[in-house]
């Protein structure tokens, strides 16, 4: 959770005011965890370790890493299937990631979920999942569940600018503000729903203008600014808990790798993308925990080579894990038997 903020006549950045070195040092680390984990998940994928395909998030740590800084374990996320960086940000160990993506026993679903539905319950992550907006309905039951037991914990449902379209969007939103539950709806809108631009696909230029159909309040920032994704998630949780009911944020990001690794990327220019990665938010993170004395230039090039040692540790965990056995096919499969 944030610190106490300091004097309003403060002017640092939000992140450096609300939270403490460690803190600021672990999230930049998870910043880097995200980068090396998805360039070593892409990596395994071009040498046939990995079969299906992945939706990578790289360039949009900032996102995941600020919404889920003032989490704590009893708060819960829903994810989508671009979700490898929520899922480290709240947690989640990379050995038992890469486990998963390899199909290994030792997987967070034994290796049968793969790339898209890694779920980490105990961290709070309720799941990635591969329908479109299949989060948002469940982020609601979490939120609902939390309001009735008297938690005091919240819910943060990622979606991408994609589902703002679907009609779980509004049905979950409504529902969200009819009953005032404790969910914060997060749009990482990286400007495209698979080929489709959101200026093609969406009437209103800022998801964050839906919200005031559904009477909360609604917030766009930068996403690839980590300071201000916090700043505004921490005020969104703050009012979830406080009874007040739901909110919407929108964080303006940019995914430098096409959809999936079947996206051929034709539909954007070299140009649009070299400018959005000039923009990339980890050097930005750690060029301002520099300019605040909070790591030096050799404390941060020391997190990131801890970074590359940890997945590289991950890496090894999943090779050597256990292929699932035969026998356990239908280990995990649920029917009810006919009358």
């Amino acid at each position: 959770m944030p610190e106490p903020a300091a004097a309003a006549e403060d002017n640092r950045p939000y992140i450096i005011r609300a939270y403490g070195p460690d803190a600021l040092r672990g999230a930049l680390l998870r910043m880097f965890l995200i980068r090396n984990f998805e360039e070593a998940a892409e990596a395994s994928y071009m040498r046939g370790l990995v079969h299906g395909t992945m939706h990578l998030s790289i360039g949009q740590e900032a996102v995941a890493v600020g919404a889920c800084l003032g989490l704590t374990e009893s708060d819960k996320i829903t994810s989508t299937h671009r979700g490898h960086g929520h899922c480290i940000a709240k947690g989640a160990d990379v050995g038992r990631m890469f486990a998963e993506f390899f199909g290994k026993e030792t997987g967070y679903c034994r290796g049968r979920g793969g790339s898209m539905h890694i779920a980490d319950p105990a961290k709070g992550n309720l799941g990635a999942n591969g329908i479109v907006g299949g989060g948002l309905p469940i982020a609601v039951g979490s939120a609902l569940s939390a309001k009735r037991l008297g938690t005091g914990a919240v819910t943060v449902c990622f979606f991408g600018d994609g589902a703002n379209n679907e009609g779980a969007f509004h049905e979950a939103l409504n529902m969200a503000a009819i009953w005032k539950l404790p969910v914060v709806f997060l749009c990482e809108n990286n400007r495209y729903g698979m080929s489709t631009s959101t200026e093609r696909s969406t009437a209103v230029p800022r998801v964050a203008l839906r919200a005031a159909a559904y009477a909360m309040p609604g917030v766009t920032v930068d996403g690839n600014d980590i300071s201000a994704v916090a700043e505004a998630v921490d005020a969104a949780t703050a009012r979830g808990r406080a009874g007040e009911g739901p909110s919407l944020v929108e964080c303006l990001t940019y995914r430098w790798r096409g959809h999936s690794k079947s996206d051929r990327n034709r539909y954007r220019s070299r140009e649009e993308i070299e400018a959005w990665m000039a923009r990339d938010p980890i050097p930005r993170f750690a060029a301002l925990l520099v300019a605040h004395g909070i790591m030096s230039e050799d404390e941060v090039r020391a997190a990131e080579a801890e970074a590359e040692r940890v997945i590289e540790a991950g890496l090894e965990f999943a090779r050597a894990g256990p292929d699932p056995s035969v026998a356990d096919l239908t280990r995990d499969v649920y029917t009810t038997e006919a009358p």
